[in-house]
């Protein structure tokens, strides 16, 4: 790890690469609802998501994308918030999200329990999203109180998320 990091200068890190370039264009793309993001994707992708599990290809992204769709009204991720770290093949990419559970219960990450995520980005040579890992928690809307295990509050004041 400390030679991965020795081995990348900080412009390296702070330039636009075509990985990155991709990564940017596909939260915006995500965000706009825009079935060309899929182009962004080699065909045999891999991809995990919480409570979903491991997944392979389009077909397996569009079910997905489905079963968020019956809980998750809109989602928006704030690209300018975001922080970005790159390899040579590889882009991770942490942020924030906010929008509206199909109850009408709205979320935005750091001010409400969900909302934080972490993505780990692959790239095959031609630039294609070969593997995507998705952390967050899927409880956006914080309905999941059982598993407040150390409750919404601390010391009588509201946790910061």
């Amino acid at each position: 790890m400390h030679s991965l990091i020795k081995r990348f200068n900080m412009a390296t890190l702070n330039t636009d690469s075509r990985n990155l370039a991709n990564v940017k264009e596909y939260f915006v793309r995500l965000d706009a609802g825009r079935a060309d993001m899929l182009d962004l994707f080699a065909d045999d992708f891999q991809f995990y998501f919480p409570k979903f599990g491991v997944g392979k290809g389009k077909a397996e992204l569009a079910e997905l994308a489905n079963g968020l769709g019956a809980t998750v009204n809109s989602v928006s991720h704030d690209l300018n918030a975001m922080k970005f770290f790159e390899g040579p093949n590889f882009v991770v990419a942490e942020g924030l999200t906010q929008g509206v559970h199909n109850d009408g219960t709205a979320w935005q990450g750091g001010k409400t329990p969900g909302g934080r995520f972490c993505n780990v980005f692959e790239f095959g040579d031609n630039g294609l999203i070969q593997r995507l890992h998705i952390y967050l928690d899927p409880d956006y809307a914080g309905h999941d109180a059982d598993r407040f295990l150390w409750g919404k509050t601390r010391s009588g004041e509201t946790r910061s998320w």
